[in-house]
């Protein structure tokens, strides 16, 4: 009975000392205040801004072309008429194929962007996560994936503030 009472407390005493560290960080937070990200955003919007700027120029021409058609186009003989329609509608078709186009590009290149620091930021949370001696660093954001913490938990800030130092390396 001895033996027994003394294999339980030992292994109780085993599991006790395997303490497992554990915190969290708020992604969206982390992502948003990072400032590589902040960087890139501000890239991508000025282009999103320069593109819209000359598609803009290329509709008002068109709207010019179109209006001036308006103007003349009953001084115009029918066939004249019939190309310049189909001249016009041709011009409206490449301007929306350009809006599309252009808009799809800048879409893939910023995806394909933000994908890369997001997995920057996920490894350097790993790597953090292994220096420091942590079992576990979990994820929260707008889904609410942990309800609940008790205070300290959070390293959001901490990992935000190394890896915006590391980034301005």
């Amino acid at each position: 009975m001895k033996k027994l009472l003394l294999v339980v407390l030992l292994a109780a005493g085993l599991t006790s000392c395997n303490e497992q560290k554990t915190a969290y960080v708020d992604t969206s937070k982390l992502i948003q205040e990072y400032k590589e990200m902040k960087e890139v955003e501000a890239e991508f919007t000025a282009k999103s801004d320069s593109i819209k700027g000359e598609l803009d120029t290329m509709a008002q021409d068109f709207q010019r072309e179109v209006e001036d058609y308006q103007s003349n186009m009953n001084s115009m003989s029918v066939d004249k008429r019939k190309e310049v329609e189909q001249t016009l509608m041709r011009k409206q078709q490449m301007i929306q194929q350009q809006q599309q186009m252009r808009g799809n590009q800048l879409r893939e290149e910023s995806d394909t962007v933000i994908d890369s620091i997001v997995s920057k930021v996920k490894g350097y949370v790993k790597d953090y996560g292994k220096d420091n001696g942590y079992t576990y660093i979990f994820g929260s954001n707008e889904s609410a994936n942990i309800m609940y913490a008790k205070d300290g938990l959070d390293i959001t800030e901490e990992i935000l503030e190394k890896l915006n130092a590391e980034y301005k390396k």
